[in-house]
Formats: C-alpha cells, sequence, structure tokens
C-alpha cells in the first residue's frame, strides 16, 4: 500500500500459509520445548543455589545463563502460543516494541556471558593458580551487572529510534514475534538510522563478543597443547566442551537468522518462522541440557533428587 500509519495502534504476527489446520499441534510442539526450557533452567538454579559445592563463578555465569534464558523464552513464547491456540494474531504497538526490545537486550546480555564463561575457561587453565584469586564473587556480579547495563544501554535506543517513524498500511511481521529489523522493514520513511545503529550495536556487542570467544579458545588451545600427553591434553580441554556447545547453539541460529533476513526476502514463509523459532527456542532448551550431561557436578545432584524422589 502507497499510505502510511504515522501511530498504528498493533501489527500483525505472521502465520504459514496453507498450514493453519495445524496450529494446534504447531503450539503444542512449541509448548513442549518451553516446558523443557523453563523446568531445565530452573532446575539448574536451584541445584547452583542448594548446592554450597557449585558455589563458584563458572556456575554463577551459568545461573546467569539460566536467567536470561528463561526471560527470554518467557517474554516470546506465552506470545506465540496465544497466537496458535487462539488466533490473536495481533499485537499492540507498544507491546512490540517491548518484546523487541528485550529479545535484543537478553540476547545481548547472553552474548556477554558467553564471553565471560570464555574468559573464566581461559583464566582456569590458563593461569590456574590465580583463578581464584582473579575472579572472585565480587568480581563474578560485577561482570553480570555490566553484562545487563551493556545490553540494556546499546539496544533501548532501537525502539526509540522506531517510535517517531510513520509504517505502511500492511502491518505483518515475518516472524510470530517483534525483531528489530523485522518492524524496520514495515516503516514508509527513511530507515537509514536504524539500519545503521542496529549494525554498529550487533558489531560492537555479539561480533565483539565472538571474536574475543575465538581469541580466548586459541589461547586455549595453545596451553592445551603445550601439555605432555594427549591424555592430559584431552582431560584439560573436556572442560569446555560444554561451553563451546553453547556458544555454538547461541551463534548458529543467530548467524541464520540475520542471514535469512539479509538474503532471504524471497524465502517461503515457512523459513522465516522456523529460522525466528530456532533462534528463541534452540538456546535456551538445549543449554540446560548441555550443562547437565557434560557437568558431573550437576548431573549428580539431578540423580540425587530424582532418587530422593522415587523413594
Amino acid at each position: 500500500s502507497n499510505g502510511s500509519d504515522p501511530s498504528p495502534s498493533s501489527f500483525v504476527l505472521a502465520s504459514i500459509p496453507g498450514l493453519e489446520a495445524a496450529h494446534f499441534w504447531m503450539a503444542v510442539f512449541l509448548c513442549s520445548l518451553y516446558i523443557v526450557a523453563v523446568t531445565g533452567n530452573c532446575a539448574v538454579l536451584f541445584i547452583v543455589k542448594t548446592e554450597p559445592s557449585l558455589h563458584a563463578p563458572m556456575y554463577f555465569f551459568l545461573c546467569m545463563l539460566a536467567a536470561i534464558d528463561l526471560a527470554l523464552s518467557t517474554s516470546t513464547v506465552p506470545r506465540v502460543l496465544s497466537f496458535y491456540w487462539f488466533n490473536t494474531r495481533e499485537i499492540s504497538f507498544g507491546a512490540c516494541l517491548v518484546q523487541m526490545f528485550l529479545i535484543h537486550s537478553l540476547s545481548a546480555i547472553e552474548s556477554s556471558v558467553l564471553l565471560a564463561m570464555a574468559v573464566d575457561r581461559y583464566v582456569a587453565i590458563c593461569h590456574p593458580l590465580r583463578h581464584a584469586a582473579i575472579l572472585t564473587n565480587a568480581v563474578t556480579a560485577k561482570i553480570g551487572l555490566v553484562a545487563m547495563a551493556r545490553g540494556v544501554l546499546f539496544f533501548l535506543p532501537l525502539p526509540l529510534l522506531l517510535l517517531p517513524l510513520p509504517f505502511c498500511r500492511s502491518r505483518e511481521l515475518s516472524h510470530s514475534f517483534c525483531l528489530h529489523q523485522d518492524v524496520m522493514n514495515l516503516a514508509c520513511a527513511n530507515t537509514t538510522p536504524s539500519v545503521v545503529y542496529g549494525l554498529i550495536a550487533i558489531l560492537l556487542v555479539m561480533g565483539l563478543d565472538s571474536v574475543l570467544i575465538c581469541l580466548s579458545y586459541i589461547l586455549i588451545l595453545k596451553a592445551v597443547l603445550r601439555l605432555a600427553s594427549w591424555k592430559e591434553r584431552l582431560k584439560v580441554f573436556s572442560t569446555c566442551v560444554a561451553h563451546i556447545c553453547v556458544v555454538l547453539a547461541f551463534y548458529v541460529p543467530l548467524i541464520g537468522l540475520s542471514v535469512v533476513h539479509r538474503f532471504g526476502k524471497d524465502l517461503a514463509p515457512l523459513v522465516h518462522i522456523t529460522m525466528g523459532n530456532v533462534y528463541i527456542l534452540v538456546p535456551t532448551v538445549v543449554n540446560p541440557i548441555i550443562y547437565g550431561v557434560r557437568t558431573k557436578q550437576i548431573q549428580k545432584r539431578i540423580l540425587n533428587l530424582i532418587h530422593i524422589h522415587n523413594n
């Protein structure tokens, strides 16, 4: 449409043409994943809180990760489920901007925490005698606060830049929730400031974090290769496997979604919706599973809880 709306009351969430009859079962599947995500992340928070031996920087960072995943999934999935189950496709303009801010800022905070966890692994492996002195509980708490402030300050301008823009009469998004690129594409005005700032924010947060994480693992790998035997090398590097898997679970969907937005304008709606849901749900579901499987202390505590419950 050639017309524009200076103050849209709502946006329309995307649906998959031809699959409206399958919405109920899609919602059941998403709800199952959401339950797994909430249960797993709450279990991580409970276990670390109640187990004194886990009161260490590595597990405090893991708690931060679990809390972020809970907030991220809860800010999106219930709204998606109401769309699929009750066909409430419209989301108000204000609610859309708030959801967009939460998704991007929480993702930025998660990226910062993943970087902090990489630094923790680097110090533990390359400077083990100084680890306790460098990463104290107070330093860990400050890192968490800096990560939160960084995510909020860098991504708060995104909804503010969109707020004064006029929007086209077509208000249909390409995802089941609100993302900055998606909402911005509906604006009937010059979006260059929003495009430039969004790119700068992504590069200075997720882009910089990914480079520093890679650098941390290059240094870790160099330290591991200096060890005498392959058995020692594998034992030391195995402590990083869970974190590497979590990093991949976060950055691969993020990159995939960015590629779809940049080059996939002609792709089927199913691709956009699927990539969006993968970006939101995969990290929140797999993170507690990965750490539950790879971390012996958490695994042992879970098995003890199951044993006590069965008795």
